[in-house]
């Protein structure tokens, strides 16, 4: 295998857009072949990711659509991929894995969703449909539903009155929310209090309304290269250094919604392959689409042991300065969840961070960061390391 380089990075605003999915993602994928000193004619393919176009926007086969947007050539294909929500982080993989095979130089992987159209009653349906149709739905499960009872199960499986863990769940989105208002293209810009979250409304119990993340709309772009290309190309290119992508059954297969067992199974790859541990990472994206989520996450990469990362951002750790900075583009939480979009925004933060580009949210001295994107409940986990050089 070649070494794979990540050349540009770019993301639109997330939030509510007027734009249209194809727009939203040209305006990404042309910054992000301009960051990276190259021509939409040098892109070898595009990796297109979207969920729910047909329900957004009437459209479905958007890729060939947004390969003509960006004036890419007739022999580059153009594919859509669909993870649910590791949609982008996927597409991205698979853009390494062909150019670190040689099948492509370079290939431009991302993608976009304008979930706000749909507006609440039918966004929250179309979500739904990630899960299993004739297991879950039929008994009313909803990702809140699922993520409540992880919740539930974390407090009994660990002994921590419910009450408790309620507090340090609503420091999380304190936290994130913070870092969310240093990030100019974050969905939510303003800071928030622990007695916010906690006097919202109740979604499912406990989780609140501040427990959980948005919809949004918004696009984002990674431009994928070999990496003796890259060193031509740009000052400072990041370095793919690692990847793992895993898969789970239905929740009554998984059982222990305390333990992401994709998740585990991915990260085990992507330390495999990269050669480094819990204990190299400087700065990670991760998968907060609840607040429990995150707790969750940080004890599946091994940067907490199981039962031991709740509390972690009440006493700092993952803030700015702290042990590990954990989501400080704002996550899914503050910075929004475009779902075919998230993945490459959660790359576009990590490059920019290694790169040293992130301005008052930048975490000092990072040159190592890992990408964590779930899609469904625990049904697809993608996880991507990168590494900078001096």
């Amino acid at each position: 295998m070649r070494e794979v380089a990540v050349l540009g990075v770019a993301m639109t605003k997330f939030g509510n857009s007027e734009k249209t999915n194809l727009e939203m993602f040209a305006e990404a994928g042309l910054e992000a072949i301009a960051n990276s000193n190259m021509e939409p004619r040098d892109m070898d393919a595009l990796f297109f990711g979207n969920c729910l176009g047909d329900f957004e926007e009437g459209q479905l086969h958007m890729a060939p659509f947004a390969h003509s947007e960006l004036g890419l050539r007739t022999d580059a294909p153009a594919t859509r991929f669909e993870s649910a929500c590791a949609t982008a982080t996927v597409a991205i993989r698979h853009a390494a894995l062909l150019v670190g095979g040689g099948v492509y130089d370079a290939v431009l992987a991302g993608g976009s969703e304008r979930a706000t159209r749909m507006g609440t009653p039918l966004a929250t349906r179309t979500f739904a449909m990630a899960s299993h149709a004739q297991y879950e739905g039929p008994a009313g499960i909803t990702f809140p539903g699922v993520f409540a009872m992880a919740a539930h199960m974390y407090a009994g499986k660990h002994n921590i009155p419910l009450s408790e863990l309620k507090r340090h769940m609503a420091e999380v989105a304190v936290k994130n929310h913070f870092h969310g208002s240093l990030n100019p293209k974050a969905h939510f810009q303003k800071p928030i209090t622990i007695d916010t979250v906690l006097n919202s409304m109740m979604v499912a119990d406990p989780l609140q309304l501040f427990d959980c993340c948005p919809f949004s709309d918004g696009a984002s772009a990674v431009v994928i290269a070999d990496a003796k290309k890259a060193r031509d190309l740009v000052k400072k290119p990041i370095y793919v250094a690692g990847m793992g992508q895993a898969s789970a059954g239905p929740l009554y297969v998984q059982q222990d919604l305390t333990r992401v067992r994709a998740r585990e199974a991915s990260i085990r790859q992507a330390y495999g392959q990269s050669g480094l541990g819990p204990k190299d990472v400087d700065v990670v994206e991760l998968h907060d689409c609840f607040t429990i989520a995150e707790i969750l996450a940080l004890e599946s990469f091994g940067l907490y042991d199981f039962g031991k990362a709740f509390d972690a951002a009440t006493i700092k750790e993952t803030y700015l300065g702290g042990k590990v900075v954990v989501n400080p583009s704002g996550g899914l939480k503050a910075k929004g969840h475009p779902i075919g979009a998230t993945g490459a925004a959660q790359v576009t933060e990590i490059v920019e961070q290694l790169r040293g580009e992130c301005g008052p949210r930048q975490v000092e001295g990072a040159r190592i960061g890992l990408v964590d994107t779930l899609g469904g409940d625990f049904g697809t986990v993608c996880n991507i390391i990168l590494r900078s050089r001096p």
